[in-house]
């Protein structure tokens, strides 16, 4: 007994339980954070939902997860080997002080958990989405908190549990990653909403280009070429994947169009007023010349000196 308590952690040691360790918590952050962000998009919030923050906060934890889950697992092996052979090394500090402390990491992280649950509750703000997040946080830490105490308890150390969990672990990662495809889009879907969201920025930048040209000549321009400017450098921008100028029609004294070709739709949250589909889309602007005249007027009124 006395010989077990003075078993010491070799460099070795040192780094697989720390390697296993690490890989172990980016792997739970980035399936929480996957899943928190598949309830996002299938439970959208009209105050709170940004596909592209939502898309990017996706591909990090795919990234993550693709690497660490077979680091952890490699590692997991590694050091389930080393304890088959060396029951005696169950008893190394570092193991125990790693082991603990995800105990109570995981302990605290269901009682947080638990906290903003009945906050929520007695504030009536309870919703589907809200819940479903709760619910994913509390099954991975009661999941994590649960195999960790079976872990300590356990003396059989060739046990065919944690080969069964690696396996039950990379199907679900697996599945996890696949119904992302579904659920965000595949990587050229995600890659297609990208160019679509900078076209919209675009026809933004151009529509205040051409207002401002508006303000400033009271005759909208003939074409968008019209709208460079030496002095501040500005150039219109042209689409971000075919280089192709944006269309631009006048279609009135105070009216115009500005057209682009989507590869996908916009979400019914999206940017007010530049809704569009998969296709050839038109964006029609009227200009109200009192509102910008007014604030034309305003603009360059030149400011009171004080006495």
């Amino acid at each position: 007994m006395s010989s077990n308590t003075n078993i010491k952690s070799t460099p070795k040691d040192v780094f697989l339980h720390l390697l296993n360790i690490f890989t172990f918590y980016l792997s739970v952050i980035s399936f929480i954070t996957l899943y928190i962000q598949y309830i996002s998009a299938l439970f959208p919030d009209p105050l709170d939902f940004y596909f592209t923050s939502m898309a990017n906060s996706v591909r990090l934890s795919t990234s993550i997860l693709v690497i660490a889950i077979p680091v952890y697992i490699l590692t997991s092996w590694l050091l389930g080997k080393d304890l088959a052979s060396k029951p005696e090394r169950r008893e190394l500090k570092l193991r125990k002080w790693l082991t603990y402390f995800t105990l109570f990491i995981s302990a605290v992280t269901i009682i947080v958990d638990l906290i903003m649950f009945v906050f929520s509750f007695l504030s009536g703000e309870l919703t589907v989405q809200f819940f479903l997040k709760v619910f994913v946080v509390l099954l991975v830490a009661g999941a994590v908190f649960g195999y960790y105490v079976w872990d300590l308890r356990r003396k059989e150390m060739k046990s065919k549990t944690p080969k069964i969990l690696a396996w039950a672990l990379s199907f679900v990662v697996l599945a996890s990653i696949i119904g992302g495809f579904f659920i965000i889009g595949t990587p050229a879907e995600q890659r297609d909403r990208r160019f679509d969201e900078e076209r919209v920025g675009d026809l933004q930048i151009l529509q205040s280009q051409i207002i401002n040209y508006w303000m400033q000549k009271e005759v909208l321009p003939a074409k968008l070429d019209d709208l460079q400017d030496s002095i501040s450098g500005f150039v219109p921008p042209s689409d971000p994947a075919t280089d192709l100028p944006y269309e631009y029609y006048v279609i009135g004294d105070l009216s115009f169009e500005l057209c682009a070709t989507f590869k996908t739709s916009s979400y019914e949250s999206s940017r007010q007023n530049w809704e569009y589909n998969a296709e050839r889309t038109c964006f029609e602007r009227t200009i109200d010349p009192d509102f910008y005249n007014e604030a034309n007027r305003l603009y360059k009124e030149p400011l009171p000196i004080r006495d």
